[in-house]
């Protein structure tokens, strides 16, 4: 384990959180949100984080933000009709920000291995399958060699006249001596034609991120500076079987970050703080470097300097000083009031805690954790203990929470899918973003994907097949390398 005391560096967090969030003159790169007040914790109106120019507008966007720990299960079988009826896709959604946790089992192979990519592209085909074949939209089946990759993002190019896509990590045995334009249009045989487009991928180990747009808004809004970030601080403090990966992007003038988690397990006293410990190096160690091409087109380089924010997972905080007989009692009455007294996510939301001033709707659902392996109709353990299953108070281990103004929550439920020992959980958001009134819709006919590890051009190459093929190690060193510039820059 981390020879740090957690609770001495969540302490230093808390107070390094207060002083980001004190009242000071502008960054003209990004304004920051003050912390909210905590009396208007569910205030149900609109409030743009910036004063109204009269030069913009504001519109309306929804996101559906869900997340799900499907323990090591791969996405097979009931799967694909498990995942439609959680998504249900209608036209009211806008933009569907996808977080898994445990895409692979955690063993130690897949912790300190190579990344297999081929996973990622699995379940952004199924994703895709899900979003855009229920709507009508043609959606080919994976094909036998898919192309794999396990971080891309969407960035436009309006000097391209050809839509073009491409992998970020190759499998060079299978690629090498093709050109890169067959390369190409494989891809764009899996992703093209659909109702939602891939806007942005990450996975580290099994924690996985995937966002997926409305097709005829990437042509109605100018979306720009999409960014993709991972933080490895599982064993030892830097393995990625837990951590985050995060997806940054700007849609007009408002920013955007969506943060997907797997945090420490664990009910044992101390285990909180561990919980703690890994969410502030969240903040401290995410980062969204600029590159030269950002030169004039300046973006948010931290989570807390976005407009909006959302942080989701399996964020594991359990329920504290309650007995295992009578939180079951509780859950058995619904009185899901009485049980959040004893919510720990809760108490970290307060003064003082972790995620102070950030918001997370009204639970008025059953804990999501842990449903028996054997029968995931029922909860793990319980009085009497059952032979060979673990003893486990059930808790709400899976959260959603938002922090920025401009954001309205319009609904937070669980799903009733028992493909694993979680249920998935989901929120639908209404929230607005600012469009410069002086400026016409921007349609490109064309996007590309393009890798955020090395620069497409060198896709393909046997020179860079060691880098594409990057070890979850390499990964730490760039992102903890990349913090520590911005640091200094700061």
């Amino acid at each position: 384990m981390n020879d740090k005391n957690p609770k001495s560096s969540s302490g230093k967090f808390r107070k390094w959180f207060k002083r980001k969030h004190k009242k000071k003159q502008p960054d003209p790169y990004y304004l920051q949100d003050e912390l909210s007040d905590g009396d208007d914790f569910m205030e149900d109106i609109y409030v743009s984080s910036l004063e109204i120019d009269p030069c913009t507008s504001t519109n309306e966007l929804r996101i559906f933000v869900g997340t799900w720990n499907v323990a090591g299960r791969a996405p097979v079988g009931s799967l694909a009709v498990d995942l439609e009826e959680w998504l249900k896709p209608q036209d009211a959604v806008d933009i569907y920000v996808l977080g898994f946790q445990e895409i692979v089992p955690l063993k130690t192979r897949t912790v300190i291995g190579a990344e297999d990519p081929r996973k990622a592209t699995n379940w952004n085909l199924l994703i895709g399958k899900a979003l855009n074949e229920s709507s009508g939209c043609p959606w080919l089946t994976p094909m036998l060699n898919p192309i794999s990759s396990d971080s891309y993002h969407y960035v436009r190019n309006p000097g391209l006249e050809k839509r073009a896509s491409f992998s970020a990590i190759c499998d060079n045995t299978r690629m090498r001596g093709k050109p890169i334009t067959q390369h190409r249009h494989h891809q764009q045989a899996v992703i093209g034609g659909s109702k939602y487009k891939l806007m942005a991928s990450k996975k580290m180990v099994g924690v996985f991120i995937s966002v997926w747009m409305k097709e005829e808004l990437v042509t109605k809004y100018s979306v720009s500076n999409v960014k993709v970030s991972s933080v490895a601080c599982g064993i030892m403090g830097y393995l990625g079987n837990k951590g985050s990966v995060s997806v940054s992007m700007s849609i007009e003038r408002t920013s955007f970050c969506f943060i997907a988690a797997h945090l420490a397990s664990g009910e044992k006293q101390g285990d909180e703080g561990r919980r703690n410990h890994q969410v502030s190096e969240i903040f401290k160690r995410t980062s969204f470097p600029r590159s030269a091409k950002d030169e004039h087109n300046l973006h948010p380089l931290t989570i807390l300097g976005h407009d909006r924010i959302f942080w989701f997972g399996d964020l594991n905080y359990r329920l504290y000083n309650l007995e295992d007989n009578l939180a079951r009692h509780l859950i058995q009455k619904k009185d899901w009031k009485a049980l959040q007294e004893f919510d720990q996510l809760r108490r970290e939301q307060e003064d003082g805690g972790v995620f102070q001033g950030w918001r997370e709707g009204n639970i008025e659902f059953a804990p999501t954790y842990k449903y028996s392996s054997s029968n995931f109709n029922r909860y793990s353990g319980g009085v009497p203990s059952r032979s060979g299953e673990k003893q486990r108070t059930p808790a709400w281990c899976d959260r959603i929470l938002w922090y920025g103004k401009g954001v309205k929550l319009l609904s937070y439920l669980r799903s009733e899918i028992k493909f694993s020992d979680h249920r998935p959980v989901s929120a639908l958001f209404s929230t607005q973003i600012e469009v410069n009134k002086s400026s016409n819709p921007r349609i490109f006919s064309k996007d590309t994907i393009v890798p955020n590890i090395m620069p497409p051009e060198q896709i393909g190459t046997s020179g860079n097949y060691e880098e594409g093929k990057a070890t979850l190690l390499s990964l730490i060193v760039k992102d903890t390398e990349a913090s520590s510039i911005h640091t200094k820059k700061l």
